[in-house]
């Protein structure tokens, strides 16, 4: 097909916090060496911002790298953490507070602020446009170009108005050729480009499967009486005792506003676990409810999170290409935090890029980036925390969590020694028969609620006459062996309620796509048993439409 064809210096993918950080990064390169770069981001949801979701208390490190005068420049941290719990949830309605020589030190958020990381890649949009960065929101990148010899060379947009059949409507309009020199896909957790360059070029080989968690986040207003600005609560234990390992977090922000929310890792076996129910019962613990009772909910979202850490670090580069950001990995879970690690690594992309191009070089493989990446803090603080999500994995809560204490607090991160996960998070799951059920309360709609209340909530919509973006491999596969085996567990894992198990016109069970209420979690990319459900980018702007998540 001929297709309109743009060219570009340099093209990054994903308008996020990697993104626009190497965005920013380049942009400043060529201003102080007198250059001039043709940088392009494309950004799949409706606007910057639209798709970020994340806790977030924001560790400033390399904000103050990128813009030393980011207070001057009015950037949105104005909640410095004031004070800084983390409990321990007995059971449904006891906790303990655990004292300071029990909680690794990576825990601590002395200096950090409570953050909209929304409203963060908005500021850092207008920083880059200021530096003369072109940004298109709205445009979902489908397909990666490569050249004959299989390097890198931009990446194809989607294509808009075609039909559910595949047929072209009348506002069909073709997706365009974005061709750069280099292209950084900073797509997020489990990027569908990312994961097809992981694959091509075995980016992977050698390295411990990616871990991932799924990660609720909601906003309330709550009374003033009950709000504590600064406050950060992060909790473990109940209600993951025993169906599956993770935290909950509470931060006190701004304008009497509480973010609330439950990290759940996807490496659980029970395939009655409902990571969603679960968290609307998470709220309901007194240590929680405290703070929302009399409240009103006004947003909700989840998103998938990549938590493997050092062990699951791909080779980030390719002929042309780069992987930044939590497309790669960079999270560090021993902080619950990775939005200073993904600006980082979206400016270490940045300064090996800048320095190809004044060597008028092209679509080559930047290995002096892995040289900048291992002498940098990123990689030392990852290295640092290497082991902390497998001594969970391998020992859990209690254990693992008195192996990372330990590990942290007295060593440094530093014992002589490694531990590794090699199973992959989809695998493992019990069969019905040996599982245990699970009994979730019904929501009360004062603290909890249902799902498609709750999807509402994250404005979501989607072209509803286009093709599916949640494609199975084999068709047969959720009701022939998934139904039997699991009671087809995406019914569950999904924080949307996109997979239904229904009645077809001759009374037999059929597996239903409600694709129009996906939020781009990417759960089922990860989660799904038999690695049968592909998620592909559907038609740019559809999605959650998140105002300051």
């Amino acid at each position: 097909m001929e297709r309109e064809s743009m060219e570009f210096d340099v093209l990054i993918v994903g308008a996020g916090p990697a993104g626009l950080s190497s965005a920013c990064r380049l942009a400043q390169l060529a201003k102080d060496n007198e250059q001039e770069l043709q940088i392009c981001v494309v950004e799949k949801g409706s606007e910057v911002g639209a798709h970020i979701l994340s806790g977030a208390v924001f560790e400033t490190r390399a904000l103050n790298e990128l813009f030393s005068d980011w207070k001057e420049r009015d950037a949105p941290l104005t909640t410095p953490v004031s004070k800084d719990d983390i409990f321990m949830l007995n059971s449904e309605q006891k906790s303990s507070k655990l004292p300071n020589f029990m909680v690794p030190k990576s825990f601590h958020n002395d200096g950090n602020y409570i953050v909209s990381m929304g409203n963060v890649c908005r500021w850092l949009a207008e920083q880059a446009e200021q530096l003369g960065v072109e940004i298109f929101p709205g445009f979902s990148a489908a397909e990666v170009l490569y050249t004959e010899d299989d390097k890198v060379a931009g990446v194809i947009t989607g294509d808009m108005g075609v039909s559910a059949t595949g047929e072209q409507k009348d506002s069909y309009m073709p997706g365009m050729e974005l061709r750069a020199k280099y292209t950084v896909f900073a797509e997020g957790c489990r990027g569908h480009l990312g994961k097809e360059l992981i694959n091509k070029f075995n980016l992977d080989e050698g390295k411990t499967p990616q871990h991932y968690a799924i990660g609720f986040k909601e906003i309330w207003d709550v009374p003033e009486e009950q709000h504590q600005p600064g406050l950060v609560v992060h909790t473990t234990g109940w209600p993951l005792n025993d169906n599956a390992s993770g935290g909950g977090y509470l931060y006190h922000a701004e304008n009497n506003q509480v973010f609330v929310g439950l990290i759940i890792d996807l490496n659980y076996t029970n395939p009655n676990v409902n990571p969603f129910a679960e968290f609307q019962r998470y709220k309901q613990h007194p240590e929680i409810k405290k703070f929302l009772d009399n409240g009103k909910r006004v947003s909700y979202g989840a998103r998938a999170i990549t938590k493997g850490g050092y062990h699951s670090l791909p080779k980030m580069t390719m002929p042309g290409g780069l992987l930044v950001g939590c497309n790669a990995g960079t999270l560090n879970f021993a902080k619950i935090k990775g939005n200073h690690t993904a600006m980082k690594s979206g400016m270490l992309a940045a300064e090996s890029i800048f320095e190809a191009l004044k060597n008028d070089q092209s679509h080559t493989e930047l290995t002096d980036y892995t040289q900048r990446f291992e002498s940098s803090w990123l990689y030392e603080e990852l290295y640092r925390s290497r082991n902390f999500g497998p001594a969970v994995h391998k020992w859990g809560t209690w254990l693992g969590g008195a192996f990372n204490t330990l590990d942290q607090n007295w060593f440094n991160g530093r014992l002589p020694f490694n531990i590794k996960d090699w199973q992959p998070d989809y695998k493992g799951m019990q069969t019905l028969d040996d599982a245990t059920p699970i009994n979730y309360p019904k929501p009360d709609n004062q603290i909890s609620f249902d799902r498609n209340s709750s999807v509402y909530l994250s404005n979501t919509n989607h072209e509803e006459d286009q093709p599916c973006h949640l494609k199975l491999k084999d068709a047969d596969i959720p009701v022939q062996v998934h139904l039997p085996k699991f009671n087809e567990p995406a019914q569950r894992y999904c924080p949307a309620g996109v997979y239904e198990i229904v009645q077809d016109d001759k009374g037999e069970p059929a597996f239903q796509i409600n694709a129009q209420n996906c939020i781009h979690c990417k759960t089922c990319d990860i989660k799904d048993p038999s690695q049968n459900i592909q998620w592909v980018t559907p038609e740019g702007t559809g999605g959650p439409n998140y105002p300051n998540m």
